[in-house]
């Protein structure tokens, strides 16, 4: 018995010796046989595999400081993955499923928009550049159980601005190769988890399908925390978006499979935000034909059976959002402060019932603003009511945009502006109505360096306020009447109203001033 045992040990661990032997010669060719597997299933990327290492007792492999590359940007790599281990998911060889366990260990990908623009420019979609073929290349079993630990994921649009990034990133996708389901069912658990830009959250908890065709199908619930805005600085910039700060944070779930896409968030928050949207002579052609892709988009989303998105609530708080106009001479900037804005039961569906909005704040930073509506999602057109108010504001902050649209600017007033609109099948039924008081347009000490005929202007145009003056309340007021057909009945909601702002507002901030001054003139 004791030889026999002997004999046994003997044969075993010459088997062991033999298969690392066998392992040590084998490691190179496979390396480069797997490498060159994956190179022919990529299109666009390029691998190298810098070493590999055969466990033929576990039948695992180890992949070691593998560089993906970018054909058309090589330098810098797109990533680097210092260890890709693939064996056998042993759990499930007990069910009599031979399927394989990927874990990718700290894998760091890199992105900047030079890669983004080939990207675009080749055209050809992210799920058919051969990623899940080229991973099936390196290990002969189908991938059922697909891990990321710690990884890092930046993408630099601008080198000057700071990155987008996310750290200490985990995804775990398990029942992969199940077999295939029915439309909406996901029987493949996922996990993702990460820290978004040094700071912030993100949680995602939900299924998926990963044989669905022609895509992959999920639905998740995800969490996002104290995402900082500002590190979006440059791709909003690209829009005429100029960010300085904000935080957001989010509560939903989604479901994206091949009939449906649908987004419910139930509570979004957004704290302290500041920005401004920049219009600007250069890039007025973009900005037009940029609205008529979002209205464009808008429309075609209206009550689509396989389109949802819903909002239960979206809050805003101590928010500050300006309009800077570039194109104007002199340029001017007219801002809200301190905006406190909620937001009920907004989606893209009419049987969702209606929103309901109300924004209070500070009208360039001095006139209490309230501004209330209800939308409903279009059938027929845009279809919503607005009301608006803006009480005592201090007109000499308005003087930038007098001089772009008076030619004259004042010494001192007081501006408040009532509105009520509404909008349904295709028309408008509406007023705005300006007070200016206490207005004070030609101030000899100010306007001591002004033009000769700059001044007999604004001599005149404090000739008209008087003359519209309210005797009993010192008022200047006037009613602008914005009613009537819509000039594009498939004009989407926000396109209205920005044109009922740009129209109305701008042109009934000043109340008959120029006929009057005219009139006086003669």
């Amino acid at each position: 018995m004791r030889r026999r045992s002997i004999w046994i040990a003997s044969i075993v661990g010459a088997l062991v010796v033999l298969a690392i032997v066998v392992s040590f010669f084998i490691d190179e060719p496979l390396r480069r046989r797997v490498e060159y597997e994956m190179n022919q299933r990529l299109h666009g990327y390029s691998v190298r595999i810098g070493a590999l290492n055969f466990h033929p007792l576990g039948f695992s492999i180890d992949f070691k400081n593998i560089v993906v590359t970018q054909d058309a940007y090589p330098d810098p790599p797109v990533a680097r993955v210092p260890l890709l281990h693939a064996s056998v998911q042993w759990r499930e060889l007990i069910r009599a499923k031979l399927v394989a366990d990927f874990l990718l260990n700290r894998p760091v990908i890199y992105f900047d928009r030079r890669h983004a623009i080939a990207e675009v420019k080749e055209g050809i979609p992210p799920d058919k550049r051969g990623w899940q073929d080229a991973l099936q290349a390196m290990y002969p079993l189908k991938i059922n159980l697909f891990r990321i630990r710690d990884a890092e994921v930046t993408y630099v649009d601008q080198p000057t601005q700071p990155p987008l990034t996310l750290k200490e990133l985990y995804v775990r996708a398990e029942n992969i190769r199940n077999i295939r389901s029915k439309d909406r069912v996901y029987p493949s658990p996922l996990k993702v988890s990460a820290v978004v830009f040094d700071r912030g959250k993100l949680v995602l908890d939900g299924n998926a399908d990963f044989l669905a065709e022609p895509h992959p199908a999920f639905l998740a619930k995800v969490a996002l925390d104290d995402i900082a805005l500002d590190y979006f600085k440059p791709v909003l910039a690209s829009f005429n978006v100029a960010m300085r700060h904000g935080m957001l944070s989010a509560r939903g779930d989604f479901e994206y499979g091949p009939k449906i896409s649908a987004v419910h968030l139930e509570h979004v928050v957004l704290r302290g935000a500041d920005l401004d949207y920049v219009s600007t002579k250069e890039t007025k052609t973009t900005e037009k034909a940029r609205v008529k892709t979002v209205a464009k988009a808008a429309d075609a989303s209206a009550n689509r059976p396989d389109l949802e998105y819903r909002i239960d609530r979206l809050e805003i708080a101590d928010g500050k959002f300006g309009w800077v106009n570039e194109g104007a001479t002199p340029a001017y900037k007219v801002f809200i402060t301190k905006t406190d804005l909620v937001l009920d039961n907004l989606s893209n569906h009419f049987t969702a019932g209606t929103a309901k909005l109300r924004l209070t704040g500070r009208f360039m930073d001095t006139g209490a603003t309230t501004v209330t509506g209800a939308f409903r999602s279009e059938l027929n057109g845009p279809d919503f009511d607005l009301n608006a108010e803006i009480v005592d504001a201090d007109l000499r902050a308005m003087n930038d945009v007098l001089r772009a649209h008076g030619k004259f600017d004042v010494v001192s007033g007081v501006f408040s502006l009532y509105s009520e609109v509404h909008v349904k099948d295709p028309w408008i039924r509406g007023w705005v109505k300006p007070l200016f008081r206490d207005v004070q347009v030609y101030d000899k000490d100010q306007d001591r360096d002004k033009r000769f005929m700059q001044k007999v202007y604004e001599r005149a145009v404090g000739v008209a306020a008087k003359v519209l003056k309210n005797r009993q309340r010192r008022e200047v007021a006037t009613v602008a009447d914005i009613s009537g057909p819509l000039d594009n009945p498939k004009a989407s909601t926000l396109q209205v109203i920005g044109r009922l702002i740009e129209n109305a507002f701008f042109r009934a901030i000043l109340p008959g001033f120029q006929r009057d001054v005219g009139k006086n003139r003669a």
